[in-house]
C-alpha cells in the first residue's frame, strides 16, 4: 500500500476549512485514501468529521496511504498546502 509521509501545512493545523477541503477532494477519488498520524489508526480522508478527530495541527507529520498512488499523492499536496490560505 503506497504511503506517503507529510507535514501539515495549513496554519492551524486541519481544522473543519481544510479537513472539508481534503475530504471533498478525497470523495472524487477512484480509490479510498486514509490519513492519520504515524502510530495511530488511519481515518478516511473521505470524512472531514474523521480528519478533524485526528487533532493534527500545523507542522504535525501525518501519513496519507491508499491503493493508488496517485490518489495518494493528491491528498498529500493537498495535506501540505496552507488551504486556509485558499
Amino acid at each position: 500500500m503506497p504511503t506517503q509521509s507529510v507535514v501539515v501545512g495549513s496554519a492551524v493545523g486541519l481544522h473543519a476549512r481544510p479537513a472539508a477541503i481534503i475530504s471533498e477532494a478525497a470523495a472524487e477519488l477512484g480509490s479510498e485514501v486514509l490519513i492519520g498520524l504515524p502510530g495511530d489508526d488511519p481515518v478516511d480522508a473521505a470524512s472531514s468529521l474523521m480528519i478533524m478527530t485526528l487533532g493534527a495541527g500545523n507542522g504535525d507529520t501525518v501519513e496519507v496511504s491508499g491503493d493508488d498512488e496517485a490518489d495518494v499523492k493528491t491528498i498529500a499536496d493537498l495535506v501540505a498546502k496552507d488551504l486556509d490560505a485558499e
